[in-house]
């Protein structure tokens, strides 16, 4: 199936790895351009040059999506380099759960506030675009009480309604707006890998409760992802895309 994404010019928040990689590797595939940032700038130069290998325009920098500044420059000269936004994903999490005052000032600086600053600076943008998408990666811990209530399930919540806000107030400029919340995502690096190797009762209780004996790879999320900002996905907006393999009960 031909997406129509062929020329189109994407940017990816924390691109270099996990779902965020898979993102922006699986965009290169059907021939979008691709922009990436993360924090490793020798990741990032490793992952460009792999994209770039698809036969597509391909650009990243390293820097701390919490510095606002940064994050701007950075929407800017990918807008530069690419010729124009037609689609941004904002993917970066701290993954910080917990109930501190720290976990919760990492939570909102880069889940909440990297997104919010993505979208303003990338807004201009993305309004002289003809096929206009904005993807946010929530989790299925935003809207389903689980281990990560607190500062990560609840920020992912206020991603949720965000999401929801922007795509009634963007409509009119022909920006479609939607989230994907994961469950549980196992790659070689990740947080699941880390919860194996350090906390072996918990990563045996979450396997238990996935429905299909596994967890989900970052392809299947990036899969939801792409679609949803395509243009086969003209009429989807303000939606959750759930990719769960039916861990969540809540209707």
């Amino acid at each position: 199936m031909d997406l129509g994404l062929k020329g189109k010019s994407v940017l990816v928040t924390g691109g270099s790895k996990g779902i965020g990689l898979a993102i922006a590797e699986l965009f290169a595939e059907e021939g979008a351009n691709v922009a990436i940032c993360a924090r490793n700038a020798d990741a990032v130069a490793n992952i460009v040059k792999s994209l770039g290998a698809k036969g597509v325009k391909a650009w990243g920098r390293g820097l701390d999506v919490t510095d606002p500044d940064a994050l701007k420059a950075w929407i800017e000269a990918a807008a530069s380099e690419l010729g124009g936004i037609d689609t941004i994903v904002c993917n970066v999490s701290a993954l910080a759960v917990g109930d501190t005052a720290e976990s919760w000032e990492k939570s909102f600086r880069t889940d909440m506030m990297h997104t919010v600053n993505s979208v303003a600076a990338a807004r201009p943008y993305l309004e002289k675009s003809k096929s206009a998408s904005i993807i946010i990666v929530s989790s299925v811990s935003g809207f389903e009480v689980d281990f990560a209530a607190g500062s990560y399930g609840a920020i992912k919540a206020a991603l949720i309604h965000y999401s929801k806000g922007l795509s009634s107030q963007l409509v009119a400029s022909g920006i479609r707006v939607n989230v994907v919340s994961p469950g549980n995502t196992y790659f070689e690096g990740g947080i699941w890998q880390n919860i194996e190797r350090g906390n072996p009762d918990l990563f045996k209780t979450a396997m238990s409760l996935n429905p299909t004996g596994r967890m989900g790879t970052p392809e299947e999320v990036a899969a939801g992802v792409v679609f949803l900002a395509s243009p086969l996905a003209s009429r989807v907006s303000g939606t959750n895309l759930i990719i769960d393999g039916a861990l969540t009960k809540a209707v």
